[in-house]
């Protein structure tokens, strides 16, 4: 990996060439003063300046900047700086070029800030170069010192990252002193990104959890060098490389390390003329440690960005700073075990600090243990670890670091208090968390169990209590359809804060459907028609099916006509509170939703139009090679992961082109459903069985599809499906490719039995099996025993050639 990087670097050089202006060059002898305005070094092409910049009241800081988009005294995009922890006087401050050649800012008081400490027995000279490098030379060419060598918080194209080079943060806003983030080679020769606070520090990128060569990183090269190319290509000793979204040449960049402590690279947009990220290390920014300072939880909002909480029986230390994190509002005695108890924080890790790891122990053990253990103030309980077999892990804490809810953590947080606080959370506490709408998540807390009287008297209080704010709700959301549906005009409804995402009325799509005639699809939901808005798009518009078109079941029946009328009610408000959220989902493997329409019974969802078709009319011809079938899978598995994982929320995609599901995490143990929702030969057994749903329904269908790829087979192979699995005649697509597979497994021929003939034996056969293997982990009938969409997109690019 060394070897392309030499040439970008040594075309840096040891020499410069002497190109003598009044804007561009300082010559010795001379200074540039911070009272003077004019006193600024421009680069030839106008694209960089160098001079005073304001960094505080009366502090200036000799930085480098860039003169896009129009730059002033408070808005310039800095890329450099020669004293940023240590600024100057506004007054008398000047950068003395001295004859001797070494370079030196000085403070009013003559003080000296920063010098290059260089010499040069001929004359010497700085210029501001078009890449923005400050070079200072001597007048054969001989570079003495320049600024690439000595980057602050921005990495620059064709700027050199060597191993004792570092990317350093600014400290806040507007305060540019070093920040606790750094970006840099660690001992072992894999670039990292560590925080340094004023209590501890932690590498969190690649990620802690995984080994080097887990994350795809090189340790066997010590020369330790990266580099950002002109075309947006970055590139590292380490294996480790990614390209800008707008790939290519004559583009402003900039790779900066973030003052949240996010790594971006930044492009210049020539349309909007403003900085926008075409790179960043990170989708999920509460997995950056020590933004929220010990004893709090990181919350992320799409809506709101990142936000802190102090953990439950803390409070907040500094208002000004939530690096300073909080502190315990109780003193936890040792000798008093009986005063403590623990509060369930669902779905919380706290990073690092492990007293030790405690394997197969029980809850109440786990509580015991956290008990004797005077430092202890609580433990991650049943967390699964990747290189161990399954089981139950109790982690005490000594300290509660680097807290937050990633998604699809799969272990809980039990917090130690004094008993008088634990019971103070009686009645629940609420954290927002990520996820796609601006709902919030309960923190779910267990409690001893009281008297059979006192049970009966809570569950009747607590019938009672839901009956009336049920009846409430119902009042509330019948007034809010009346005001709608007697204001609904064309222009007006639901805009919500997705671009371009409106409301639709029935008269709009029918028109745009030429009254429903063009049929392209159909599903268990509804059917889909193309369409032509009014505004030139073409559209695919789906029908959902209303409870007089669809099929009434047998529990359907059961419901009284008045308890029918008021499940309608929730599924308007059910509906509407779904397209909102689906509105703000942005991915480039998702479906673009462009409105709906919820007019009387009428409910139609508006979809951009995808020309190719779909995925079975393309299998059913020689349109779809091997390379294709293996994107449309990867990109499958990349959407479903960002509807799975990067929302607390789940959305689930119901097997079936329509309406996505939203669900709590913490609902899933209590969810029953009276209806199948999606397509039969697709749906995961929990359907059929009325098992609770979570996100592995939509893994058993992906994993469906990706046999389907495979094989070029439809779900059901041409057969009836039963609801019972164990009935004879059944041969589902699963059931036939185990099949062919176990019949021929010792002499492989089993990959030519089931792979799609249509191929003609083209395809990369390490993928294709690969893919089957995924796919039979995905439909197994047990939900905890499929893998996560988040793995299966791992597994895919870890042994995909894509």
């Amino acid at each position: 990996m060394a070897i392309p990087l030499i040439p970008l670097v040594l075309s840096l050089g040891l020499l410069c060439f002497p190109s003598f202006s009044s804007s561009d060059s300082l010559r010795a002898g001379s200074s540039l003063s911070v009272e003077t305005p004019a006193d600024v070094l421009t680069s030839p092409d106008g694209s960089f300046s160098a001079g005073f910049h304001p960094v505080g009241q009366n502090a200036y800081s000799f930085a480098i900047w860039f003169n896009k988009p129009t730059c002033d005294a408070n808005s310039c995009t800095i890329v450099w700086m020669a004293n940023r922890d240590q600024p100057v006087n506004g007054t008398f401050s000047k950068l003395y070029l001295l004859k001797s050649g070494n370079l030196v800012l000085k403070d009013a008081g003559h003080i000296i800030v920063s010098e290059t400490k260089t010499m040069s027995p001929i004359p010497s000279y700085l210029k501001l170069e078009n890449g923005g490098n400050l070079i200072l030379c001597d007048i054969e060419g001989l570079i003495l010192w320049q600024s690439y060598d000595s980057p602050t918080d921005t990495l620059l194209p064709s700027q050199p990252f060597y191993k004792n080079s570092k990317l350093v943060s600014m400290r806040s806003q507007r305060n540019y002193s070093s920040g606790y983030y750094q970006l840099y080679f660690d001992t072992d020769n894999v670039l990292c990104l560590v925080y340094k606070g004023p209590e501890f520090s932690s590498v969190y990128w690649p990620s802690p959890w995984l080994l080097r060569w887990e994350a795809g990183r090189s340790t066997f090269n010590n020369t330790k060098i990266a580099v950002l190319d002109s075309w947006g290509n970055f590139s590292s000793t380490d294996n480790f490389t990614f390209l800008s979204a707008d790939y290519g040449l004559n583009i402003s960049r900039m790779l900066k390390m973030d003052l949240d402590g996010n790594l971006r690279l930044y492009s210049l947009s020539e349309d909007t003329k403003a900085w926008v990220v075409s790179w960043q290390a990170f989708l999920q920014p509460c997995k950056v440690h020590g933004c929220c300072g010990p004893n709090s939880i990181c919350i992320y909002s799409p809506s709101f960005g990142r936000d802190c909480s102090c953990s439950p029986g803390y409070k907040l230390k500094n208002r000004s700073d939530w690096s300073l994190g909080c502190e315990p509002e109780f003193h936890l005695p040792c000798n008093q075990t009986d005063q403590f108890g623990f509060l369930k924080l669902r779905h919380v890790e706290f990073y690092g600090y492990d007293f030790k790891l405690y394997t197969n122990v029980t809850l109440e053990g786990c509580k015991q243990i956290c008990l004797q253990l005077c430092d202890c103030k609580g433990f991650q309980f049943r967390f699964i670890k990747a290189h161990e077999s399954d089981g139950t892990y109790c982690y005490p804490k000594t300290q509660l670091l680097n807290g937050h809810r990633p998604p699809n953590f799969n272990a809980d947080f039990y917090v130690k208090l004094p008993k008088a606080i634990v019971s103070s959370y009686i009645d629940t506490v609420e954290y927002p968390e990520l996820q796609c709408s601006n709902e919030v998540q309960e923190l779910e807390r267990k409690y001893t169990k009281t008297s059979e009287n006192e049970s009966l008297r809570f569950a009747l209080w607590t019938a009672c209590a839901i009956g009336g704010v049920e009846f409430i709700t119902i009042l509330l959301v019948w007034n809010f359809f009346i005001r709608t549906n007697d204001n609904s005009s064309p222009n007006a409804g639901y805009h919500l804060a997705t671009t371009g995402f409106r409301k639709f009325t029935y008269g709009e799509l029918k028109k745009a459907t030429n009254k429903f005639s063009q049929e392209i699809g159909r599903g268990a939901g509804g059917i889909v028609y193309k369409a032509t808005l009014s505004d030139g798009r073409i559209a695919a518009i789906k029908r959902l099916f209303n409870s007089q078109e669809r099929e009434v079941d047998h529990e359907d029946r059961l419901h009284t006509r008045s308890f029918l009328a008021r499940i309608s009610l929730y599924r308007e408000a059910e509906f509407l509170a779904e397209v909102n959220t689906i509105g703000k989902l942005n991915h480039m493997n998702l479906i673009e939703m462009w409105g709906y329409c919820a007019e009387g019974k009428h409910r139609l969802l508006v979809y951009e139009y995808m020309e190719h078709g779909s995925l079975a009319e393309s299998l059913s011809f020689k349109s779809l090679d091997w390379s294709k079938r293996f994107d449309i899978a990867l990109g499958t598995a990349r959407g479903l992961a960002y509807l799975h994982e990067e929302c607390l929320e789940w959305v689930l995609h119901l097997s079936d082109f329509g309406l996505s599901w939203f669900l709590n995490r913490g609902d899933v143990k209590h969810l029953q459903v009276s209806r199948i929702r999606g397509t039969r030969g697709y749906m995961a057994p929990e359907w059929v069985f009325n098992l609770p749903i979570t996100s592995k329904v939509d893994v058993y269908s992906y994993g469906i599809v990706l046999l389907e790829l495979v094989t070029g087979k439809s779900p059901a192979m041409g057969c009836k499906m039963s609801d019972d699995e164990n009935s004879e005649g059944q041969r589902t697509l699963v059931g036939w490719v185990r099949e062919q597979m176990g019949r021929a497994k010792e002499n492989e021929t089993w990959k030519h039995k089931i792979i799609d003939p249509k191929l003609e034996g083209i395809y990369d056969e390490a993928e294709m099996v690969i893919m089957v293997n995924v796919a039979l982990r995905c439909v197994e009938k047990d939900k905890d025993e499929r893998l996560t969409m988040g793995e299966m997109v791992e597994m895919l690019l870890q042994h995909g050639s894509h």
